[in-house]
């Protein structure tokens, strides 16, 4: 399985660097081409430039993908964003449960699996996010914070083909810290046997880390068992740093 490498940008960039940025990457890829045997990247940018930079996609090169989306398919929901819209402009992912808005928007686990699920029914695959905070981590609630997020968040349907799992302590997103390799191994591992158990195909899903991943650390993280990827924040608005992460894979 190639390594995932998925920059969130959240709210950042403006349009011509955001066009520099995957401009750049593409031509990476070009001149080192063996990297895409490992790893294939996934850029989520704010909504407002995904129309254009989906003219950058290119299949087994670089995909494009949305932030968040809606669970609504339409309507008079003003500022939303729908999962069809999403598809329309060529976004192939969608993020949802991201830390941030389950903190900042108040995000439910029911709220979560009903985005997932509109993203299934337009063919988009959702990166449901789960992850413990520092407390609960100190606590040692963390286990089962992340199986009350997964088995909450994550619908009955999904599979290896809809559905990317991004593990994301909530401490270690934008602080620098991260968890030891062994710590986040334990956890990717826990994950592992929840969705193996509880969905189809949960052997084959990939399970992404997020939390500070960097290119000092992405070598040993992304060389851990059953971490398949990199949901990769403030390390992705450098294109030098985020190509790094991708060649330690």
């Amino acid at each position: 399985m190639k390594k995932l490498i998925a920059a969130n940008w959240k709210m950042n960039f403006t349009m011509a660097e955001a066009r520099e940025f995957v401009s750049h990457i593409l031509q990476d890829a070009k001149n080192y081409p063996d990297i895409l045997d490992k790893a294939e990247f996934l850029i989520c940018a704010p909504s407002v430039y995904l129309s254009a930079l989906s003219k950058f996609s290119k299949e087994g090169v670089m995909t494009i993908g949305g932030q968040d989306c809606s669970f609504h398919g339409k309507g008079a929901y003003t500022g939303e964003i729908s999962a069809e819209m999403l598809r329309d402009v060529g976004c192939t992912h969608v993020i949802v449960g991201h830390s941030e808005r389950r903190e900042y928007h108040g995000e439910q686990n029911d709220l979560i699996a009903g985005k997932a699920q509109s993203a299934y029914k337009n063919g988009i695959k959702a990166i449901i996010c789960v992850g413990e905070s520092l407390k609960e981590r100190d606590a040692h609630l963390h286990k089962e914070v992340v199986k009350r997020q997964l088995l909450e968040s994550v619908p009955k349907e999904a599979t290896a083909e809809n559905t990317v799992i991004s593990y994301e302590p909530v401490w270690a997103i934008g602080t620098g810290k991260t968890p030891s390799p062994k710590d986040a191994g334990e956890m990717h591992n826990f994950i592992r046997a929840l969705i193996t158990k509880h969905y189809s195909g949960g052997e084959n899903m990939r399970i992404l880390y997020g939390g500070s991943m960097n290119s000092e650390n992405a070598k040993e993280l992304l060389s851990t068992p059953n971490v398949d990827g990199g949901l990769i924040g403030g390390a992705s608005l450098n294109v030098d740093k985020f190509f790094a992460v991708a060649k330690c894979a």
